[in-house]
């Protein structure tokens, strides 16, 4: 039996050390200026893929990654947990793109990808924290999808069930397959890298980095298929260009305000109503709070 998991991942810059140099002047994230990380829920949900990998005889692992030619690296990371294969979605065409310019991107990718029994992705990216992407990309295909997952709690070839994470509780699910399922934070960690994953995959390559590898790790990938890390670009997916990056996003910063905190003196208050109001002022001013 065939049974294909999409996950959908993305390199993230690591938000824990945003300085002032952390955006640009059109409004978007200087990634130079920030190491690149997997995003921590997308691990969640690759996590969740590798469980249902392990109950579904013959299922397979797709990593699917839209970013700029080093998210190879989200594709490699995924191979060392558990991963069979997987591609990169790079074009300076998609550059800019908000969540809806981001989910027909993927949605697309996803078309191309088809047919397949299960896409995950975690619930947000840490640098947007929308939880869009994965709601819109599911309508844009017409899948039923389960939100906020928390747990497998039993999956087959026709449907799976989902316990969901809920602000005030817990709720079990259950789907017909092909459906999208975005999963929480709460969601167990990913396993760690397995030394054995690591030896086999550590030459997988997408073309743009075979281009400046060495003849050595050239030669390995293309005598092994495995090794292989897909990339297409907008002309691959037949996508509508008024609907990628910038011009496809509705969504424009208006306004920036870096906010970065320094040690300053402790400052006392007395406890007052006056003293309170006037701290609270204070904080909102230098954009602290509000």
């Amino acid at each position: 039996m065939s049974f294909r998991i999409v996950v959908l991942a993305k390199q993230v810059p690591d938000t824990r050390n945003v300085g002032k140099d952390a955006m640009k002047e059109d409004g978007t994230i200087n990634r130079a200026a920030l190491p690149a990380i997997y995003n921590p829920e997308d691990l969640n949900a690759l996590e969740m893929a590798i469980q249902i990998k392990e109950k579904v005889q013959g299922a397979e692992i797709f990593v699917l990654t839209m970013g700029p030619g080093r998210a190879a690296e989200i594709v490699r990371e995924s191979m060392y947990r558990g991963a069979d294969a997987g591609c990169v979605v790079s074009d300076m065409k998609f550059a800019g793109a908000d969540t809806l310019a981001t989910s027909y991107t993927l949605s697309m990718a996803l078309r191309k990808l088809a047919p397949f029994d299960v896409v995950l992705c975690g619930r947000q990216a840490i640098d947007g924290d929308t939880a869009q992407v994965g709601p819109q990309t599911a309508e844009k295909l017409h899948m039923p999808q389960i939100t906020y997952a928390e747990e497998l709690v039993k999956v087959d070839a026709k449907n799976i069930i989902i316990k969901r994470r809920l602000e005030r509780g817990v709720e079990t699910v259950s789907s017909p397959l092909p459906c999208l399922i975005t999963v929480h934070g709460s969601a167990k960690e990913c396993r760690p890298r397995h030394a054995v994953r690591v030896m086999r995959y550590k030459h997988a390559a997408a073309p743009n980095e075979l281009a400046q590898a060495s003849e050595m790790r050239k030669a390995k990938v293309q005598a092994d298929k495995a090794l292989q890390i897909g990339e297409w670009t907008a002309a691959d997916l037949d996508a509508d260009p008024a609907r990628l990056g910038m011009s496809g996003s509705p969504t424009k910063v208006k306004k920036i305000d870096n906010v970065v905190l320094v040690h300053k003196e402790a400052k006392r208050i007395d406890g007052s109503d006056a003293s309170v109001n006037e701290l609270v002022k204070e904080l909102i001013s230098t954009h602290i709070i509000g």
